[in-house]
């Protein structure tokens, strides 16, 4: 009995966090697609891949799930560069662009 409990706790958790995942990809995918459109350039694909995972605390102390994901853009829509978005919850943490052609 109390191994069928542990399994269905432990799938119920990977359930939930899959599900925060989703979520919090989708916010850094909006963020992403809005940062590109701000700076006049192409987000290519259209997603974000996920790269890094960590935990971290934000300037009150509290202690986040931080993910980072990447993805690829264009200036001129010749070349192909990479950025980072880091999230740090919900939250958007940083974007970062390799240097570009203008």
């Amino acid at each position: 009995m109390w191994p069928d409990i542990l399994m269905i706790l432990l799938f119920t958790a990977g359930f939930l966090y899959w599900q925060s995942s989703q979520k919090v990809k989708e916010f850094a995918l909006a963020a992403t697609q809005r940062h590109c459109h701000e700076m006049e350039l192409q987000m290519l694909d259209g997603y974000v891949a996920f790269n890094a995972f960590s935990l971290k605390r934000d300037g009150r102390g509290k202690v986040h799930i931080a993910r980072g994901y990447q993805f690829e853009f264009s200036s001129t829509g010749a070349e192909r560069y990479n950025g980072q978005i880091q999230m740090l919850g919900r939250r958007v943490e940083s974007i970062q662009l390799e240097p570009y052609r203008i």
